[in-house]
């Protein structure tokens, strides 16, 4: 039969005693070390953190980038702060002298610490525009690499007002925009799918009213009346480009990125017996049914 052994020594028990204390020091020192107190030397640091990043990703970077001792302490903690929840993307500052308990709570609130920057694009606008807008906005913004990942997007970059952070990725950018142009395209969706034209054709007739009309009351018949040129065969005939005047029909692809009101100018054009529309040099519309009309308002309001 065994025995149960006793320490009755009370050296024993004060050694004994003296280990736990020992011990709890040192626990309580790593935890000091490792989650409420920064990296020597550390700086304030921004990182971008985008949809296809980790928590383990992150984590590792910020350890590289000396904002945390150690990734594993950092992934431990924000997985408790966050219970699994995605990370939200954006701009996040880390200021100098967070201990890892603060950058964990941090990024499990999605508390950015810094501010996104107000761009509005107006309708009418070109890819390589907007390109340009945003490279005075951003600093390090990759003015190229926008145009050539847009490429396909021309027409499809809604154009409104947003909000970008600063180091926001080419890719993450064309994203909303277009991502804006799907969600605001559906209060339309019933004429869309009634419509018989292509509606990549639609977009680029829109793209050529955005750039013809003045923007007051003038989209939908100059919509009607483009569309009966295309219709019957007869050269477009549109400024904003010179080849419409040599070859029929639609250019290959959008001029610009259209707004809501010139797509739904041309979804639904207003038909009339004119074929032929000026602006004169107050941006007032001038419509004629013949050639021959047309040259007398040439003759009447542009010379």
């Amino acid at each position: 039969m065994e025995e149960t052994i006793y320490i009755n020594n009370p050296n024993k028990r004060k050694f004994f005693i003296y280990i736990y204390i020992f011990f709890g020091i040192c626990i309580f020192l790593i935890l000091g070390y490792y989650v409420f107190s920064a990296p020597l030397n550390n700086k304030d640091v921004t990182i971008h953190i985008t949809s296809l990043d980790t928590l383990k990703s992150i984590s590792k970077e910020l350890e590289v980038k000396n904002i945390v001792r150690d990734d594993f302490t950092l992934y431990f903690i924000s997985r408790i702060f966050s219970l699994n929840s995605p990370l939200q993307k954006g701009d996040y500052k880390f200021e100098k002298g967070s201990s890892v308990f603060r950058v964990a709570l941090q990024l499990a609130q999605g508390d950015y610490n810094t501010e996104s920057i107000k761009i509005t694009f107006r309708e009418g606008l070109t890819n390589e525009e907007i390109a340009n807008i945003l490279a005075q906005k951003l600093s390090g913004f990759r003015r190229d690499l926008f145009i050539q990942e847009a490429l396909s997007k021309e027409g499809y970059l809604f154009p409104d007002t947003y909000l970008i952070f600063p180091l926001a990725t080419s890719s993450e950018i064309i994203k909303e925009m277009n991502d804006n142009f799907k969600n605001r395209i559906k209060e339309i969706k019933e004429d869309i799918e009634n419509n018989k034209r292509n509606f990549n054709d639609i977009i680029i007739m829109a793209s050529i009213i955005e750039l013809e009309s003045n923007g007051r009351n003038d989209r939908e018949m100059i919509s009607g009346i483009l569309w009966k040129r295309f219709d019957i065969g007869m050269p477009l005939q549109v400024d904003v480009d010179k080849n419409t005047y040599k070859e029929k029909g639609l250019p290959d692809k959008p001029l610009c990125n259209p707004g809501l009101s010139s797509i739904k100018a041309s979804l639904n054009p207003k038909y009339s017996s004119y074929i032929y529309y000026l602006h004169d040099k107050d941006g007032e519309v001038h419509y004629a049914k013949s050639y021959d009309e047309h040259k007398i308002n040439i003759s009447k309001y542009l010379k």
